[in-house]
């Protein structure tokens, strides 16, 4: 059966509470950086603002713990507080059901089923739920998103570890399951060390051996890339043939490398500036419609803070934004929901053998 699309609701601007609702506030932002002492903060959620009586405006962009800024065009801009300029005027008020002419669309594609018993087993997300029935949506979801959407994916390197996955994950790039990927520093190195060497971190892709040396060859592999002085030079002389990063970049794949503390070398292409690296990360979050993050606690926290629970389409519609957090550990699924991402559905597994089961479903059709 073909994927469908929850419909939207657009709320009865005609009917209470909005008929009497203020109209929302705005003040100015002391200084740069600062937003004014009643500010209020964003959640997941579509969140409309009465700019003018009868007037409700949704931000098409979105994410939780910014700030609405009015424009001079009478649109909304949603910021961090670190891009706030000085002067700016920021929505004001905390009050989400029009109390304040703010209003919180929480219910916007439905509730979701509840049970009729007040008592029941397995009611929570666990290493014993079955997820046949969440491979088989995710399929249908994917397949509308390969032509509708934007599959947004946040990768640790646990993917690059093995070769079948690693196979399978190259074979969704080159067809067109993947838009955008995110990434830190040892998702590449270990994605170009196993085609430079065929092991990740000193064992061998396929039989886990451990080689001799086997501890340099990721520093070889970075040291390599790093005298070349690109990922795309190595690729484009035929030096890295094969794999993840090979397969992105040759589909025109567009990628952020987040650095971290820990990082060895790192690769050039890594952005050293959390700053700068979280702004890239959201210029590609801001067109996610479809988000699977994999064994990376840190940047799946970080993405799901990013992504709202909808996304303004160009023709204007509203639709719902999915985040797919996969992952062995149920502490490291359930953190996403723990920060806020409160839509974050999750699959318990080897990241391997998700993406190798994935990419069967998807393409051995």
């Amino acid at each position: 059966m073909a994927f469908i699309l929850p419909e939207y609701r657009t709320p009865d601007f005609t009917a209470e509470p909005f008929k009497s609702a203020p109209a929302a506030r705005f003040e100015a932002a002391p200084k740069a950086g600062v937003a004014p002492g009643d500010y209020h903060a964003t959640s997941i959620y579509p969140e409309y603002f009465q700019v003018a009586p009868g007037d409700w405006r949704l931000p098409r962009e979105s994410r939780m713990d910014c700030v609405v800024v009015l424009q001079s065009d009478g649109s909304l801009t949603v910021k961090e507080f670190r891009h706030i300029a000085a002067g700016e005027l920021v929505a004001i008020g905390r009050r989400e059901n029009c109390e304040d002419g703010i209003f919180v669309h929480s219910g916007a594609f439905g509730q979701p089923d509840t049970l009729s018993d007040k008592f029941a087993f397995r009611t929570q997300v666990s290493r014993e739920t079955a997820f046949s029935a969440d491979y088989d949506e995710l399929y249908g979801l994917l397949d509308h998103e390969r032509n509708h959407g934007f599959i947004l994916w946040v990768l640790g390197p646990a993917v690059s570890f093995d070769r079948d996955a690693r196979n399978a994950f190259t074979l969704l790039v080159r067809n067109g399951y993947v838009d955008g990927l995110l990434a830190g520093n040892a998702l590449a190195a270990h994605d170009i060390e196993g085609a430079l060497f065929n092991t990740a971190l000193g064992q061998d892709l396929y039989t886990k051996r451990h080689v001799p040396l086997g501890h340099y060859k990721h520093l070889d592999a970075i040291n390599r890339i790093r005298e070349l002085g690109s990922i795309e030079a190595a690729i484009r002389i035929g030096m890295v043939s094969g794999g993840i990063m090979d397969a992105v970049t040759r589909a025109g794949v567009p990628y952020v490398l987040a650095g971290s503390i820990r990082d060895d070398g790192p690769l050039p292409e890594v952005i050293a500036n959390v700053y700068a690296a979280q702004d890239r990360m959201r210029d590609l979050a801001r067109r996610a419609t479809t988000v699977i993050a994999m064994a990376t606690q840190l940047h799946s926290i970080a993405t799901g803070n990013m992504i709202p629970a909808y996304r303004v389409m160009p023709d204007d519609s509203v639709r719902p934004v999915y985040f797919y957090t996969v992952d062995m550990s149920e502490f490291a699924a359930n953190k996403l929901a723990d920060r806020g991402s409160l839509t974050a559905r999750s699959i318990l597994t080897n990241a391997q053998d998700f993406v190798v089961n994935l990419e069967r479903g998807l393409l051995g059709k």
